[in-house]
């Protein structure tokens, strides 16, 4: 039984060189794999450290630690935001924030460009006036963390290409509202007119979210607020 053994180890041994040299190609592809995977594996920082049920993956990581972000500066401010504590929350490995934005300031400017963006979309079909500057205000309580961030240029890479298409737009929907109302028709500079409209959308938004109008509004909805203090300035729209 001994001798079996030994012959049968000898064949399958036979049989593997025979087959290594018959299809070199074969191995060499083998090997070269098994290395690249090994790169591949080495090359995603993200996936390195946290437990299986919170490893994410390249298509929601960057959105994973954004949303972290945001996280925090809702409740703490953008003062607050630590690269390291981010990759902790998102159980990913410290390097992986950085692998994506680079530095707190590229989050900082990514979250700003994002901010932009949902504000473009939000004044996008306005209806008058008045109702982009109640679509402002609800978009300032709905997305503090972005407003807040938006409106803070020294914590942010302002020559961005994102950053600075998506500020624009959303200043082109707010002028071409502007624009559609009779007070602006009626003013001797528009654009001073724009300025107007944007200091009492934002000023009143900065105040509710400060909750410095707790006391005058009460139990009163924001925004039929904001539309009433908008009739007072803006006859139409």
């Amino acid at each position: 039984m001994t001798a079996a053994r030994t012959a049968k180890t000898t064949r399958t041994a036979n049989d593997t060189t025979t087959t290594s040299a018959a299809d070199p190609a074969g191995t060499e592809e083998a090997v070269r794999d098994a290395g690249t995977g090994r790169a591949e594996e080495a090359a995603r920082p993200e996936e390195a450290e946290g437990p299986p049920s919170r490893r994410y993956h390249h298509g929601d990581l960057r959105r994973a630690i954004q949303s972290a972000a945001l996280d925090v500066i809702s409740t703490d401010g953008p003062s607050a935001l630590s690269l390291r504590d981010l990759a902790r929350r998102a159980g990913v490995s410290h390097a992986a924030p950085a692998h994506h934005f680079k530095d707190r300031t590229g989050l900082l400017t990514a979250i700003a460009a994002e901010g932009y963006a949902l504000l473009a979309a939000a004044l996008g079909d306005a209806d008058g006036l008045r109702d982009a500057g109640v679509r402002y205000v609800r978009f300032a309580t709905g997305h503090p963390a972005h407003f807040q961030v938006m409106f803070t240029p020294e914590l942010l890479r302002g020559n961005d290409v994102e950053l600075t298409a998506a500020r624009a737009l959303a200043g082109e929907r707010l002028r071409t509202a502007v624009a559609d109302s009779e007070s602006a028709g009626r003013a001797a500079d528009a654009r001073l007119a724009g300025v107007a409209a944007w200091s009492l959308a934002h000023g009143f938004a900065t105040l509710l979210l400060g909750h410095n109008l707790d006391a005058p509004i009460g139990d009163r909805d924001p925004e039929e607020v904001f539309r009433t203090l908008a009739g007072m300035l803006f006859r139409s729209g």
